[in-house]
């Protein structure tokens, strides 16, 4: 028996037992609350926070990849060939800002909520997406490529039949990075008032309660392994599929 067939079930079970019944790891938190203290957070539910977490990032990385991957597109083709360093320095200024300080940039214009969050996750999340991209468009067997033409497909057809499915796999390990990094990234959006699992964290910052911080903690972490677990499997599928 593969030890993954094993664990995913239950690394998914504690997933929604720390959700939906967080009491019955009371006493596994007690030892980390201060003394007198509460020990689960119960301001609010931690189901309705990680389905707005979830969604922030959800929101965020789909933006993310249909502009990354369309600028990737546009800079593949002999037209757009010049713009590419450009292209990847306009990227490249997503993560050279902290997300704090796009929160802050964002904050005036955008006012207090999921709208700074969405961003900065959003310009955080832009260059992995990016950078397979192009390396999943520039890379393709040229045999392949000769065979297309040759059976007189044009570049939009070659483009969407042929480019867009061989570059897939490629692609995906760029969206599934941008993906961890927005759902641990997307913690910081409870400081502007998005209903994130940071208002776990923060709380337990705030009060000096380790016992939050540990259970929220422990939710981001989990939904990031299970996330990631779940988009390699649909990768090697798409490999494998495809020959690759």
């Amino acid at each position: 028996m593969k030890v993954g067939t094993v664990l995913r079930p239950a690394l998914v079970a504690l997933l929604l037992a720390l959700i939906l019944r967080p009491e019955w790891f009371t006493p596994v938190f007690a030892p980390l609350a201060p003394e007198g203290g509460p020990v689960i957070y119960e301001r609010t539910s931690l189901l309705s926070l990680s389905l707005s977490h979830l969604g922030i990032v959800a929101a965020a990385s789909a933006a993310a990849t249909v502009v990354a991957v369309t600028l990737a597109i546009l800079v593949t083709r002999p037209a757009g060939a010049a713009f590419r360093p450009l292209s990847r320095s306009i990227a490249n200024m997503g993560q050279t800002f902290p997300p704090v300080a796009v929160l802050a940039l964002a904050v005036p214009v955008l006012g207090f909520g999921a709208g700074p969050t969405l961003v900065a996750l959003f310009l955080y999340g832009l260059l992995p997406i990016f950078e397979n991209a192009i390396a999943g468009l520039t890379t393709l067997p040229p045999t392949t490529m000769e065979a297309a033409r040759g059976i007189g497909l044009s570049r939009w057809q070659r483009l969407i039949r042929v480019e867009l499915p061989l570059a897939l796999p490629v692609t995906l390990t760029g969206i599934r990075l941008s993906v961890i990094i927005a759902l641990g990234t997307a913690t910081i959006g409870s400081t502007v008032a998005a209903r994130t699992l940071g208002e776990v964290i923060i709380a337990g910052l705030l009060t000096n309660n380790t016992a939050f911080v540990l259970q929220g903690g422990l939710i981001v972490g989990l939904f990031a392994m299970l996330i990631y677990d779940a988009m390699v499997q649909i990768e090697l599928r798409l490999a494998r599929r495809m020959g690759l």
